[in-house]
């Protein structure tokens, strides 16, 4: 189980790691052996509740393909063993972020005194830069 919070629990059998050769420079063991890991997880097919799904989807995050599958590579490490946790790490915490449910926002208005403090703080300074003007020879 990968244990998302305490309340919240994703089975391993709903993701799905595969081992591939990791890209970049690495000598010769790099051609040898796959360490990087591919993770993908199925948000329509998983276990989490509906609310957490609509908002994992509603996600604009590149890893989100548009069947809404999740797709982490994870290939920092050496070992596979340690970009298996890495990328299981990387879903638990995009999953953790989508069960934080938004504060509503509540419309408010500006009062009646802020208003007027607003206008007569414009007032005041423009009377102060009408005082700054070059003084005509009309007057």
């Amino acid at each position: 189980m990968l244990r998302v919070t305490p309340r919240l629990a994703v089975p391993l059998c709903e993701i799905e790691l595969d081992a591939v050769r990791s890209q970049g420079a690495g000598g010769q063991n790099v051609n040898k052996t796959a360490t990087a890991i591919h993770l993908r997880f199925d948000v329509h097919a998983s276990s989490l509740p509906e609310d957490c799904k609509a908002r994992l989807l509603a996600r604009r995050d590149q890893r989100l393909t548009r069947e809404g599958s999740i797709v982490i590579k994870a290939q920092q490490h050496r070992s596979q063993e340690q970009n298996r946790e890495a990328a299981l790490e990387r879903l638990r915490e995009m999953i953790e972020a989508a069960t934080h449910v938004p504060r509503v926002r509540r419309p408010t208005r500006v009062s009646k005194a802020a208003k007027k403090r607003r206008v007569d703080d414009k007032t005041t300074r423009g009377k102060t830069k009408a005082l700054r003007k070059p003084v005509s020879d009309r007057e």
